[in-house]
């Protein structure tokens, strides 16, 4: 056995790697306080707290479809406007992508920026469509 990790070391440390990527998401999710919240819970953070959908999508992407009202905040320059967004501090922000992957980093930079109540919308836009709720063009 000793000697088949010593041969096939790079295959071990390849494992390692990849089980340390699969559970970055959570940890960094569990680490900022970042919540997860589903197409109904979205809502409901819309209609009863006045939430807002920050769409980090590039724009062509979010051109072709959002969250009604959300605003489009490209994750490739988020980090550079991060003080526009300093006026809804005081909402719950629920951050959104395509399919809630890109949606996580987001999440993280408002947590860093002293947002208190960030979401990811679980599954992106595509968990939204598949709820049939309205999507905004």
């Amino acid at each position: 056995m000793t000697q088949f990790v010593i041969n096939n070391w790079y295959l071990f440390v390849a494992l390692g790697v990849i089980c340390f990527l699969l559970a970055a998401g959570p940890i960094s999710q569990k680490m900022y306080g970042i919540k997860n919240a589903n197409a109904a819970q979205t809502v409901q953070l819309l209609n009863r707290e006045n939430g807002v959908v920050v769409d980090v999508c590039e724009p062509k992407e979010f051109s072709a479809g959002h969250v009604p009202n959300a605003i489009n905040f490209p994750l490739s320059s988020m980090k550079d406007r991060l003080r526009d967004l300093d006026k809804y501090k005081n909402k719950p922000v629920i951050v959104s992508c395509r399919s809630g992957n890109r949606s996580m980093k987001g999440a993280v930079l408002l947590r860093k920026h002293g947002f208190p109540t960030v979401y990811n919308l679980s599954g992106g836009l595509q968990a939204w469509e598949r709820d049939n709720l309205p999507v905004e063009k």
